[in-house]
Order: structure tokens, then sequence, then C-alpha cells
């Protein structure tokens, strides 16, 4: 009894693992309790030898002959001591005592039915028992004289149940037997060995016996093949052997529950002993088994149990299955998900637990998420991942500030508030200031960088600027010239609106920031005595900024402040000319000086863009300076053509810029100069009889050639020059052709609208009299003209046409010198 105790406070399921150390890594599928109460009380002065569930109730028998109606929670309902049918919810009873020991009873399944008031007992025999029209029980034996009937499972119209020989299943609508399943090993004795027997459906029985297990399938006989045979037959649709010897079975969907009686080999005496029993889910194949789980029982004295002395039986529906043994009942579960979470927090697999419960939240009954995600952060905590834990939680904690200001504590006393300073929030919920300045002073004390990261990404307004500001320039008292400290500082100015502080922080350092500063918070009055300053930092943007916000920087004060240093000036006033040539013209001028110093590649684009520079100024800055082609635009500008080509000869030396000089300006003096010019050096008489062929007759150069001269390059050059000549006769003939058949073109056009007619009507009046064209009696004659401008007249209000010429025209048109319209047409009457 002492055993007994010891053994009810442990563990009902071991792992059947070989090594006691390791777990088991596999999840059970099923869970286990003792059935107590009642129970309790009837093993201590009895013995279980079998059990029959059914709706709510559950009647466990006893080897001395008692039987006890339970409820699920093992309490006692009712007690029998005699074979009795006896009505849970109805008057019913039926006594009967027997002259022979009863093994086992089965009562229909829909024995509540009227028509269906059977049920069969197993002893020696196999009696039916019926109730008769007259309310009286009949009964009639099934089967005899193969020894004792200890299994019957009634499913449906098929009764199943196992004698001494093997299994048989009678059809009570047909009243055949219509099968015999011997048993496979003889050896074994059936009253230690038993049969166990359950269907899966209606048409589905498994049978296990010693270490074999069989599945059978009842199927319906095709009429051709009856003859004096049952309507039905069984097949063996799958057969495999177990590791050991079955004391009861059960189905789980399509798999399968197994209660084994389990012998073992001790080490030490080498003598085989009664281990646990186990309970295994397996999946059945055609010729084998693949086991899906295994459980080793400690139910109380197994030790002394032999393989008869184990039951199983199940609760259709609600996947409950009841073990018991002769000095104990077990009740197995299917693991529910809160079952599973326990499990996996048992093998601190914390995250696919809270996955497991985010997803199965409304079904979980005794955890919280919250709760499990909390476990999940100390265990990371614990295990020195400080990063993830600080990663998850953001998912955790969502927006429970308490819980958020508990945790940064927590990673504050272990020395990692920099590990959860990325995930904290920063906008639903926000935390107490205190929070975010323990972990900038945190940062502050041992990383400029980190720190710098913090203030550009957290709001200003999630702690106290001053506070942290202060902290700052305490550093910088130790490090002045820490520009990651300075450029904070700035930004922490900025988020205080001490704009000039920050301005001043940002011009020392040169940060690119301090155009967007100056954008944004519109200090350019901050800026006018510091000009120079953001010129020499990036010139391009000031330029930019200063010409984008004249209004607020006048154009006058930028080149006072500029005055002393020029070529920063010329920036300035190049790209303002560049917008407009005639904002800064008071300063073009200045310009001419500017760009003949700093930029004399835009210096000749601005002389020929610019009409306020002084000429006379220009060219004298030119001349001293000695750039030519600047002087030669100035001298064709002021008119004086003639220096300018004579400039381009002498100076420049290139007949192609003279030539195409002398064609701008298109002047006949200009291309004497250049003949004459040329006229004794051959290589420009070239250039000149390549290229002013369309301008000047080249008669006139050639005529000037002295004689014997050599020209290089001559024999092309005529060539060109006929080329050049046949071109324009080309091109005027095919002028003269597109003018010719556009004339004629519209010539015709203008016929055929002339000979259309015109629409004169009684809306139509006279342009002299102004009385309606047309008379109103339609009898009288009338003589009308229609000019083909649309005017009209009475002939008679017209003036007689001159003598010179017959040919009238319209008054009206040719008084507004709009051409004279001709008559064309004349309606008399």
């Amino acid at each position: 009894m002492a055993e007994a105790e010891e053994q009810e406070t442990g563990s009902l399921e071991e792992s059947t693992d070989d090594s006691e150390e390791e777990e088991s890594e596999e999840e059970p599928k099923l869970k286990y309790e003792r059935l107590s109460n009642g129970v309790t009380e009837i093993l201590q002065k009895d013995a279980a030898s079998c059990m029959t569930v059914h709706d709510k109730f559950l009647a466990l028998g006893t080897h001395y002959g008692k039987v006890y109606l339970l409820d699920v929670q093992g309490n006692i309902t009712q007690k029998f001591d005699v074979v009795q049918v006896f009505g849970l919810y109805s008057g019913e009873e039926f006594h009967e005592t027997f002259d022979c020991p009863i093994k086992i009873v089965a009562v229909h399944p829909h024995f509540v039915r009227s028509s269906c008031k059977q049920f069969v007992t197993g002893g020696k025999k196999l009696l039916l028992f019926e109730r008769s029209w007259m309310n009286r029980w009949k009964s009639s034996v099934l089967h005899e004289g193969e020894g004792n009937i200890r299994s019957v499972k009634w499913r449906g119209h098929l009764i199943a149940w196992a004698n001494n020989m093997g299994v048989k299943i009678f059809d009570i609508t047909s009243k055949q037997r219509i099968t015999n399943v011997p048993r496979d090993d003889i050896s074994l004795r059936p009253d230690m060995y038993p049969c166990s027997l359950c269907w899966k459906d209606n048409v589905t029985l498994i049978i296990g016996w010693g270490t074999s297990v069989k599945i059978c399938s009842v199927k319906e006989r095709h009429a051709s093949e009856m003859r004096d045979l049952p309507s039905r037959y069984v097949e063996i649709v799958s057969q495999f052997e177990t590791e050991f010897y079955i004391s009861g079975l059960a189905p789980l969907c399509d798999q399968l529950v197994v209660l084994s009686y389990v012998k073992e080999i001790s080490e030490k005496t080498e003598r085989e002993y009664c281990a646990r029993p186990r309970l295994d889910i397996i999946q059945p194949l055609s010729e084998t088994c693949e086991e899906i789980s295994s459980d080793a029982l400690t139910v109380r004295g197994f030790q002394e149990n032999e393989c008869r002395d184990y039951h199983l039986e199940y609760s259709e529906g609600e996947s409950l299955f009841y073990i018991v043994s002769p000095r104990d009942v077990v009740v197995a579960k299917e693991r529910d998900q809160d079952d599973h979470i326990d499990w996996l927090l048992e093998k601190k697999k914390y995250e696919e637990a809270l996955m497991a419960a985010e997803i199965s939240q409304r079904n979980i009954k005794r955890h919280k998420i919250l709760d499990i995600g909390l476990a999940y952060i100390n265990h990371l905590v614990e295990r020195g991942e400080y990063d993830i834990a600080a990663r998850k939680c953001q998912k955790i904690l969502g927006k429970n500030a308490a819980l958020w200001e508990y945790e940064v504590y927590k990673f504050k006393e272990i020395g990692q508030l920099k590990a959860i300073s990325p995930y904290l929030p920063r906008g639903d919920p926000v935390l107490k200031p205190l929070i975010y300045e323990m972990i900038l002073h945190e940062f502050l004390e041992s990383d400029y960088e980190g720190f710098a990261t913090l203030i550009r990404e957290w709001p200003g307004d999630l702690y106290n600027n001053s506070v942290i500001v202060q902290a700052v320039r305490d550093h910088l008292k130790k490090d002045g010239q820490n520009k990651t400290l300075l450029k904070t500082l700035a930004e922490l100015y900025t988020y205080d609106k001490n704009y000039g502080n920050a301005l001043e922080i940002y011009l020392t350092l040169r940060h690119k920031d301090v155009f967007q500063l100056i954008h944004k918070h519109n200090l350019f009055s901050s800026i006018k005595d510091k000009i120079v300053l953001l010129m020499d930092f990036d010139s391009e943007k000031a330029v930019d900024m200063l010409l984008d916000n004249e209004d607020k920087i006048s154009i006058k004060k930028v080149v006072e402040e500029l005055e002393d240093r020029p070529e920063l000036q010329h920036v300035y006033l190049h790209k303002l000319f560049k917008r407009d040539h005639h904002k800064g013209q008071r300063y073009h001028e200045k310009q001419i000086s500017l760009y003949a110093e700093y930029d004399r590649p835009n210096l000749l684009p601005f002389l020929r863009d610019s009409t306020h520079c002084p000429l006379e100024k220009a060219l004298e800055i030119c001349q001293q300076r000695n750039f030519v082609e600047e002087t030669v635009y100035l001298l064709s500008r002021m008119g004086n053509s003639r220096s300018a080509l004579k400039m381009i000869m002498e100076e420049l030396h290139d007949v192609d810029k003279a030539i195409e000089f002398a064609k701008e300006q298109d002047d006949g003096e200009l291309w004497e100069d250049l003949i004459l010019y040329s006229i004794d050096k051959p290589p420009f008489i070239t250039g000149l009889l390549n290229n002013i062929g369309t301008h000047v007759d080249p008669i006139l150069l050639i005529h000037r050639i002295k004689e014997g001269m050599e020209i290089p390059n001559l024999r092309d050059s005529l060539v060109k020059i006929l080329q050049d000549y046949n071109l324009q006769i080309l091109l005027r003939e095919g002028c003269k052709k597109i003018l010719v058949a556009d004339s004629l073109s519209l010539l015709k056009k203008m016929h055929r609208t002339q000979m259309k007619g015109v629409l004169v009507d009684e809306e139509n009046v006279c342009e002299s009299c102004l009385s309606p064209i047309l008379p109103s009696d339609a009898a009288k004659p009338f003589s009308v003209v229609v000019f083909h401008c649309r005017h009209m007249f009475h002939k008679e209000c017209l003036p007689v046409p001159s003598m010179n010429s017959a040919t009238q025209f319209c008054n009206i048109c040719s008084a507004k010198n709009r051409g004279p319209g001709s008559a064309i047409l004349e309606m008399k009457k």
C-alpha cells in the first residue's frame, strides 16, 4: 500500500526512451489523469476487471462480481450485484440470474428504440436476449462449444465476439454468422492473453490478439456470388505485428490507440519482470505500422499485473480513453492547445509557444499571450541574448507604457540600456521623459555616435531638452573640438528654437545642413554678415539661396559683403546674369574686369548678351589684356568692322574666321578688303575660293590672281566653285518649278471659287442705298451686281464705269484698300 501511495504522487506518463537522463523532444499526443473519488474507494476493497463507457457514465466491473455506475469524475451513482439492464434516463430494468459465470455483456447500440431492445451475454455461450411483443424477454443461443467468450463488441447490425478459437461476426439482420477469423498464436493461453476488439466504424473491425493486429472490413457480396453464402463477407485489409502484447485497442481518427502489456529482462538478475504498460498511437499501414507516440504509464501495482488485467475503453466523439487495471483507472485525453503550450514552455521553446498562443488565442483558457511573452523576454535575458530580447519587447509589450518602463529598468540593472534603446516607443505610447533621458545619458557617457543617432531619430519632445543640452555642454568642456558633440548640440539648439547658436555651430563645422536650417527657419537676417563664410563653404548652394531670396538679402548687400573677395563676387554676379541679364546691370562694368580676371571663357558670351556694359571700357580692358576675339567682337559691335577684320587677319591669321566675319557683316567693302589682303597669300586665296562662291562672284577674285602664282589645291577649289554654281542653278530651277506649279494651283482654285454661285435672298441689302437687294414685288424687273467680295449693289446705285476701263469694282473694298473686287455676277429680270 505504501508503494501504491508513492506511485500515486508520481507522474503517470514517462518517456519510453532507453536513456532516462535524456528527455524526449517529441511532444506527447495525450495527457493523463487518475480517476479518484469513488474509484479510489472501490479499488481499496476490490479490484477492477472491466469497464464500459456510454454518454457521460462509466460502468466499472470488479473481481467480486460487482458493477458500479460512475460519472466522469469517478463518483459512484449506482451499484449492481447481478446482470441487469438498467435505463439511465428511464425506469426500464432487466434482472436475470445465470447458472454459469457471465464474462461479458453487450447492448444493442440503439437500445433506447423500441425495435432494438436486444443485448447479448457471454460466458460458455453467447446468448441473445430480445424483448418480445408481450414485453417478455426471450433468449437464443448464437454460439457455444468453443470455450469461454471473453470479448463482445456490437456495432450497428453486427456483433463481433472472441472465444478460445478465434473471432466471429454475426449479422443480426440476416441472423447469419458471416466470418470466422482464427487466432494466429495458439501457444498463448486465451485466458491470459485475451483478444481485444473495437469497431472503427460500422464496417471496420480491429482485432488485437497477442502481438498481432488485424483490420477487417465487412463488405457486401455480389448477388451472383451468393448462392448459399451470407450476403456479407469479411476481408482483412491490414495485418501487422507489434513489439508487445496487446491489452486493448481504440480508434483515433485514421490512427489506432494500443494499450500494450510489457515484459522486460532485468540487467541485474537477468529475470523477466512486468514493466509499466504502454499506450501507443500508431498509424496502420498495409503490412506494418508507424509509431506516432508512445507513453509508459505508472499505474498502481503494475509489477504484479498480467496482460489480462489491463483494459482499454473509449468514449466516442470525445477522444477520451480509459486505461483500467485492477488497482487503478487512468483517463487519457487528447492534448489541447493549452497543453501544447505547456509542453513548449517546459521545453523552453518560448517563441513557438508565443506563436501558438497568438494563433489560438480564442481557444486557450489557461494561458495569456502577455504572460508567455514576458516569460520569453526573461528567458532571452537570462541567456544573454539582449538584442533579441529588446526587439521582442516591441511586439510583446505593445502599447503598455507601465510594462515598457518596468522592462527598461530591468535592462538598466543588467547594464544593457543600449540594447533596448532602438526599440523604445516614440509616439504611442510615450514613456516618462526620465526614461529617455536615462538612456541618452548612458550613450553620452560611452558612445557619442550612438548619442547623436538617438538625438536625430527621437522627437525633441520625448525628453527635457535643456537637461540634455547642459549635459552636452559639460562634455564639451572636456573635449571642445569634438565634431559629433558639436553637431548634436546644434540639433538640440534647433529643437529648442535657438537657431542663432545652431547656425553658428553649423558654420563652424561647415555642415551641409546649414542651408536647410536657414531655409526652414527663415534665418536670412542672421546671415547677412556671414555671406563670405557661406560662400567659402559651398558657393554653389550659397549663391542659389541668395538669388532665391533677393527680397530678404538684396543684391547690393551681397555685392558689398563680397567686395574683398572678388572671385566670390564674380561667382555671384555671373549666376545673377545667367538668371536675368538686366537685374544686375549696374554691375556689368565691374563684371568686365571680373570675367577678364577669373573667367575669360565666359567673357565673350557676356559681352554678346549684355546690353548695359560700356563698350569703350570693355574694349580698353580687352586691348590691355590682348584678348583678340573679344576685341574683334567689340570693334565690330562699335561699327569698326575693317579694324576688326584686319585684327583677324593679322593677329589670328585665320582665313576661315575672316570669311565667317565677312559673311556675318554682309558688307561688300569688307569682302574687297579681305580679297586685297589675301591676294598675295596663296593659302588665303584657297580658303576664299572654297567659301565665297555664294557671297561674291569668284571671277573677281580669279582675275586678280597674279599670273604664275602657285596656289595649293587650285583645281579642287575651281571644281568646288563650278559645283556650287551648278547647285545654285539647280536650286533656282527647282524653285521656279515649284513657284509655277503653286501659282497654277492657286489660280485654278481661285477660278473654281469664283465660278461658284452666290446666295441672294430677301435678307441681303444694297451696300449703297441699304434697301433690300430684291424688290418686294417679284414681278417687277430688277438688275443686281454681286462682287467676288460678296458685296451687292443695285445696278443703278453703282457709278457709271469710265471710258478707259469697262470693268466695275466694289466701291467699298476699293475705298478700304483691300483691292478692287471685280463683279462676278449680274442678275437681271
